[in-house]
């Protein structure tokens, strides 16, 4: 895109501080109104994950628990008291197993935790899709506002090719930020968020399985449909 625009001209005919300030200033306060400022000001870190973190791989996952499986046939569940992992979710899951705690009590808390990871990720889509409507309506509101003020001096002809392209400017970044930068980081969460369901679902099946007392093979062809088969490189 940034060769797109120096082919056509200079850089700096795209840039206009009233343009920007309309365009995202207010996306920015409409999603103040929409949202909580704990949530706008999370979406940044949100932002930054999404573009710099790789979702979690669903084949380490089915390895990790079968290990424990193997580990809790041979030793006894007790003996994953001394497992510490890095995930939250699987350490708590393994907290609950070794705890003693029925198996469907520990099936009801892990898919809580569940049920309040898509809330989470709900809201941080929700701030991205708003923000993907937003901008495109502001930039037409400001090319509104530049038309008008365009129609209202139409005594100097010299002046109305410029001030035209001031008022097409700001359709230009609203229509930058939705399709450049909301949508796709909107499009990437839901992807790393179902990605993240299936692992949890995975650690779920995979330690309510090993509470049960299920064959570690017989767990482990369990969860290899959870994997995709170019992945499935366990066995």
């Amino acid at each position: 895109m940034g060769w797109a625009i120096l082919i056509g001209g200079s850089f700096m005919l795209f840039v206009d501080i009233p343009s920007m300030i309309i365009v995202f200033g207010g996306t920015i306060c409409t999603m103040f109104i929409k949202h909580t400022m704990q949530e706008v000001f999370g979406s940044v870190g949100i932002f930054m994950k999404a573009i710099l973190n790789e979702p979690k791989n669903p084949e380490e996952y089915a390895t990790h628990l079968i290990n424990l499986a193997n580990l809790a046939r041979k030793d006894g569940i007790l003996s994953l008291e001394k497992i510490k992992v890095d995930d939250s979710f699987l350490q708590l899951a393994i907290n609950l197993c070794v705890d003693g705690a029925d198996p469907a009590f520990v099936e009801e808390m892990l898919n809580k935790e569940v049920s309040y990871l898509n809330e989470r990720h709900s809201n941080w889509i929700a701030i991205y899709e708003g923000i993907a409507e937003a901008a495109p309506a502001f930039g037409m509101i400001g090319t509104l506002i530049g038309l008008v003020q365009m129609l209202a001096d139409m005594s100097d002809p010299a002046k109305i090719g410029p001030a035209m392209a001031v008022a097409l400017i700001t359709t230009f970044y609203g229509a930058f930020l939705a399709n450049l930068v909301a949508i796709p980081i909107a499009v990437k969460l839901k992807a790393y968020s179902q990605k993240e369901q299936v692992v949890r679902q995975m650690v779920i099946d995979g330690m309510v399985g090993i509470q049960k007392g299920i064959n570690p093979r017989m767990l482990q062809h369990a969860l290899r449909a959870a994997v995709p088969p170019i992945q499935r490189n366990f066995d």
